[in-house]
């Protein structure tokens, strides 16, 4: 599970070792990169050392010795809450793959480009796997927020986005659909064609959701696995270009 800020590795165990900033500023590039390895960093281990040691060392606004002392044993108090907050979410988050990966919905799930067994795990806790619940495609997107909403009212139309549906699908859906664009040369196409017709970063990445969703809706009820040529044919004219 990968974590930022604070929450990560690199972090939790520099804070742990040097609380202080005036702590921070003794430490040697050897005792950094000791620290590095220790948080599980393998690659540019010298690089990232001297890094922090330029960072650590800069000037910067600090307190008096003792209240800086008082700041820094606060700080380890918690580190040793945070630390165990992230070993909990760690421990769920393993629990929860363990148990999807046991479906046999995972490996279609988990064969879409951007879907690890997590972020499967997250989508699948949505919709569930009672294939009557969502009669088409249709109502999956409308509860996943993904479909805009339509609003005609004399010579004016407005497209909109959906503002009631279920955070937490479409909060997994985002990340799904940023993660698709790595991993797949028709969400990246699909996305940049958006771009170009005028939608903002948001409204394309929701668009792709939109799409990735219409495809996982029909795969598993068809029981198929996912199709980078299906869910993204090439246009007419790529195609008779290939031919000839």
């Amino acid at each position: 599970m990968r974590r930022e800020g604070v929450c990560h590795p690199i972090a939790r165990v520099l804070l742990a070792a040097a609380p202080t900033p005036g702590q921070a500023a003794r430490m040697t590039r050897a005792q950094l990169r000791s620290l590095l390895k220790r948080a599980g960093r393998k690659n540019t281990i010298d690089a990232e050392a001297e890094r922090l040691q330029t960072m650590l060392r800069a000037p910067q606004m600090r307190q008096l010795l003792l209240v800086e002392e008082a700041m820094g044993r606060q700080t380890l108090a918690l580190l040793r809450q945070l630390d165990a907050a992230c070993t909990s979410a760690d421990d769920l988050a393993q629990a929860a793959m363990e148990s999807f990966e046991k479906h046999p919905d995972a490996e279609i799930i988990t064969g879409f480009p951007g879907l690890s067994a997590l972020s499967g795990a997250r989508l699948f806790a949505e919709i569930g796997d009672d294939r009557s619940r969502f009669a088409d495609a249709k109502s999956l997107k409308a509860y996943a927020g993904s479909a805009p909403i339509t609003r005609a009212s004399g010579k004016s139309v407005a497209v909109l986005a959906r503002r009631v549906k279920n955070q937490r699908l479409a909060g997994v859906g985002y990340v799904w659909a940023f993660a698709a664009m790595a991993h797949s040369d028709g969400a990246r196409t699909h996305y940049d064609r958006r771009r170009e017709a005028g939608d903002r970063h948001t409204a394309a990445q929701r668009n792709l959701f939109n799409r990735m969703l219409g495809c996982l809706h029909h795969c598993l009820t068809h029981r198929l696995h996912y199709s980078e040529a299906v869910a993204f044919p090439a246009p007419p004219d790529t195609q008779l270009a290939e031919v000839a």
